[in-house]
């Protein structure tokens, strides 16, 4: 055979020239970037958000607390009446007549009275309800994330505090300290602080063995940056949750104290719970409206916030 016959070795930098097989590991997709995997994080946050405003129930809810929280800021857009006014119908008016909802013994309008009753209890709740979040957060993480010894001793303490009914702890304190409102913010946010530090707590232990804050471990990052940085975002939705729920608890349990007289202030005031407390023992003689509207609004405050948090639990799951 001559040369010229001879098949020519392939160069080396002929690149159509290359035979080398490509191993399966080599062809399988790369792991996603951060950046990569951010994207990912936000399309879900998009779609949870898309699946919670499209949620009937969110938005019955929102229109529901958006009505009385409008009564609390501006009672004045909803009636003409002031809450201590004397109306031109008289006292013990029946509703759905001269008064919408009936006048009470005093001669107030029992409508103007829920309209301007929803201030006090939309400012304690809300208040009380963030300060034990933040700090039930923050103690949650800290137990979660350290462990040991501070996570013993503080959970033996939140124990305790659990096993004490919340309204009986409530008077103790409110009796103890006096009954004005910052105590009761105080007394009420102290009250949910248990269970959410303990709710917190289960989700910071069960994120603190994931590979992410192993890796955050390794590159040395301090434990505040964990927890703040790492932890703490993807329990945001646990956090949200807590605050929607433990509102609705907040509401009851401010309701009750000024129904049995432990808000302090003047009691000629519109509150919801002071209004019931004030005409409830008139059921008996048919004149049911001066406390069945007060206790109706507290029911349709929880109402609303409870399908707030439903939607959002919801949301955060799908």
């Amino acid at each position: 055979m001559s040369d010229s016959a001879k098949p020519t070795p392939p160069s080396a930098n002929d690149p159509s020239a290359s035979t080398t097989p490509t191993s399966p590991a080599a062809s399988a997709q790369a792991p996603p970037t951060s950046n990569e995997g951010k994207a990912s994080r936000n399309q879900i946050r998009r779609e949870q958000r898309r699946v919670l405003f499209r949620s009937p129930a969110f938005i019955v809810g929102c229109l529901i607390v958006g009505f009385w929280i409008l009564a609390a800021v501006f009672p004045s857009l909803l009636t003409t009446f002031g809450e201590k006014d004397f109306v031109p119908a008289g006292s013990n008016s029946e509703p759905f007549g001269d008064s919408w909802l009936g006048t009470d013994s005093s001669g107030w309008d029992v409508y103007t009275r829920v309209i301007y009753g929803a201030r006090p209890i939309l400012i304690v709740a809300p208040i009380a309800t963030a300060a034990a979040i933040v700090v039930g957060t923050l103690l949650g993480l800290v137990m979660g994330y350290y462990r040991g010894l501070v996570d013993e001793i503080l959970s033996r303490i939140l124990e305790a505090l659990l096993s004490i009914p919340v309204i009986l702890m409530a008077i103790l304190v409110v009796v103890t300290f006096g009954n004005s409102r910052p105590v009761i913010i105080g007394t009420i946010g102290l009250l949910f602080v248990p269970a959410i530090t303990r709710t917190i707590r289960s989700a910071a232990i069960a994120e603190a063995d994931l590979d992410y804050v192993t890796s955050a471990k390794m590159r040395g990052e301090s434990g505040f940056f964990i927890v703040t940085r790492e932890i703490l975002p993807n329990v945001v939705g646990l956090v949200v949750v807590e605050l929607t729920v433990r509102l609705g608890y907040a509401i009851f349990t401010y309701a009750t104290l000024a129904f049995l007289g432990q808000t302090g202030g003047n009691f000629t005031d519109a509150d919801w719970g002071v209004d019931v407390a004030s005409n409830f023992n008139q059921i008996v003689n048919d004149r049911w409206w001066p406390s069945i509207w007060p206790a109706a609004a507290i029911a349709s405050l929880v109402i609303g916030v409870n399908l707030i948090a439903d939607s959002i639990d919801k949301a955060l799951k799908s």
